[in-house]
């Protein structure tokens, strides 16, 4: 029986194959476990209470780094600010 031996540029390759072949699957095992954990976090903090003027209702809620505003259903958005919850501006939608 001949003894044949892998070349010595066929046994790298085969090597690196498969170290890469592990790194990818480790890659996107890492990536999938970032995006798991990302987008199941709830960043979105909401104030305990809104007051809002009598008779309006909200129909929208949007908020951003330092206020929160509410869109009620008598055309008006109603900005708050996040920190004291006191109404800062008033906006009529025409």
């Amino acid at each position: 029986m001949d003894d044949l031996s892998e070349p010595t540029n066929l046994r790298f390759l085969r090597r690196m194959v498969t170290v890469l072949t592990g790194v990818m699957i480790a890659g996107v095992v890492v990536v999938i476990g970032l995006l798991v954990t990302r987008l199941t976090r709830d960043t979105s903090v909401l104030p305990e209470l809104i007051e809002l003027p009598d008779g309006a209702s909200p129909v929208a809620f949007t908020q951003a780094a330092d206020w929160y505003a509410v869109v009620t259903d008598q055309n008006q958005i109603l900005i708050f600010d996040r920190m004291t919850g006191a109404l800062r501006q008033t906006v009529a939608v025409e």
